[in-house]
C-alpha cells in the first residue's frame, strides 16, 4: 500500500483525491491546506487525518506527497519531501524560477527520489494515442506541429497579476506537448502577443492573445496559438504533419449527436473547460504515478520536463517583450 499525503485541498486536490480513492494500492493518509475549512472537508471526504503540511512532509507513515498548493509554496515543500525521501507528484509549474528548479532537480537526482511533473495533457487518451502513432512511424518524420489552445473566457484579473503571465500559466502546457510530440529539443523561439480580449490584462503587463514559433536544429517547426477567449467554448486541438501524411486530434464535444436540417448542420458545444475536458487525463496521470512508484520505476514527465517547459515559457515571455527571437 502506497501511503499518500495530500497537500492542497482546493479544486485540483479534489480531482486527485477522487482518483486516489479508486486506486486499491494507494491510500490518502493525511491532508493539509492553508484554509482549515477546505482541509476539514477533504479529511471528511477521504477518511484521512488532518495534519499540518510540515508534519506530512516529515511523517514516517507517508510514502509519497501530492503537491497541489500555490506555486510559491512548491520549492520548500519539494525540498522537504526530497530530504524525507518521499516520492513527489507536483502540479505545474514546479517553480517560477528556472534556477530554483535546477536546484531542486540536483537534490532530487542526488537523493534518487521519484518526481512527477503533472503535465496531465500527455495522458489525455486522444493526445496519447496521437503521440503513440507518431512514435510507431505512421506518418514518417514529423515536419510541422500546430497546437491550438483557447479558453472560453479569461481568468480573474487578480489571477493574471500573480500567474506569471500567459506563457507561464497557460501555454506552458503546450510547450510540454510540443516537446512530447516532436521528440527533438527546440533551438529557437519567436513569440508575439497582444491584449485584445480584456484591456485590464494589458494594463497588468500580460497578453491574452499569443502565438509562438519553435524550431529544432534539424528545421522541424511547431506553431502554438493561445487565446484567453473563445466564444464557442474550450478549444483544444493538435495537428501533426509528416512526410507521409497527417495526424489530428479534434475537440471533444458534449455529445456526438449532429443534426442536419434545411438550415444546415449543427453539432454540440465543446466540453466547458479544463476539468471536464481533461477529466480522463487527470485520472490517468495519477494512476501512472502510483503504478511507477509501485513498480520501482522512474515516473514521467520528470522534473527535467518541468524545467524544459519553464525555460520555453521564460524564453517566450522574453521574446514577446523584446520582439526578438530567442536562441535556446
Amino acid at each position: 500500500m502506497i501511503r499518500i499525503g495530500l497537500l492542497g485541498c482546493g479544486r485540483i486536490g479534489q480531482v486527485h483525491a477522487r482518483t486516489l480513492k479508486g486506486i486499491n494500492i494507494a491510500r490518502i493518509v493525511a491532508v493539509a491546506d492553508a484554509i482549515p475549512k477546505a482541509a476539514q472537508a477533504m479529511a471528511d471526504a477521504t477518511g484521512a487525518e488532518l495534519r499540518e503540511t510540515d508534519a506530512i512532509l516529515s511523517a514516517d507513515d507517508i510514502d509519497a506527497v501530492v503537491i497541489g498548493t500555490p506555486t510559491i509554496t512548491h520549492f520548500a515543500q519539494i525540498e522537504a519531501a526530497t530530504q524525507a525521501s518521499k516520492a513527489i507528484f507536483c502540479e505545474k509549474p514546479v517553480d517560477m524560477s528556472v534556477d530554483n528548479i535546477r536546484t531542486l532537480m540536483a537534490g532530487i537526482e542526488a537523493a534518487g527520489v521519484p518526481f512527477f511533473t503533472a503535465f496531465n495533457r500527455r495522458f489525455d487518451p486522444n493526445f496519447a494515442a496521437l503521440q503513440a502513432r507518431l512514435g510507431a512511424g505512421e506518418i514518417g518524420a514529423v515536419e510541422l506541429i500546430q497546437i491550438t489552445s483557447r479558453d472560453p473566457s479569461p481568468p480573474p484579473i487578480d489571477y493574471i497579476k500573480t500567474s506569471g503571465g500567459l506563457f507561464r500559466d497557460m501555454m506552458i502546457h503546450d510547450f510540454d506537448m510540443a516537446r512530447f510530440l516532436m521528440g527533438e529539443e527546440f533551438t529557437t523561439l519567436h513569440a508575439v502577443g497582444s491584449s485584445l480580449v480584456d484591456p485590464e490584462i494589458g494594463e497588468a503587463g500580460d497578453v491574452d492573445t499569443a502565438a509562438v514559433t519553435l524550431t529544432t536544429a534539424s528545421g522541424r517547426i511547431c506553431l502554438i496559438s493561445n487565446s484567453r477567449r473563445a466564444a464557442y467554448g474550450y478549444d483544444q486541438r493538435i495537428e501533426v504533419h509528416g512526410e507521409r501524411g497527417m495526424l489530428r486530434a479534434e475537440n471533444i464535444l458534449e455529445t456526438s449527436v449532429e443534426s442536419a436540417t434545411a438550415e444546415g448542420f449543427k453539432r454540440s458545444p465543446t466540453l466547458h473547460f479544463f476539468l471536464e475536458r481533461y477529466e480522463a487525463a487527470y485520472a490517468a496521470e495519477m494512476k501512472a504515478f502510483i503504478a511507477a512508484i509501485a513498480a520501482g520505476e522512474t515516473p514521467t514527465p520528470s522534473i527535467r520536463d518541468g524545467l524544459q517547459a519553464q525555460i520555453l515559457a521564460d524564453a517566450a515571455t522574453q521574446s514577446c517583450q523584446t520582439g526578438q527571437p530567442v536562441a535556446l
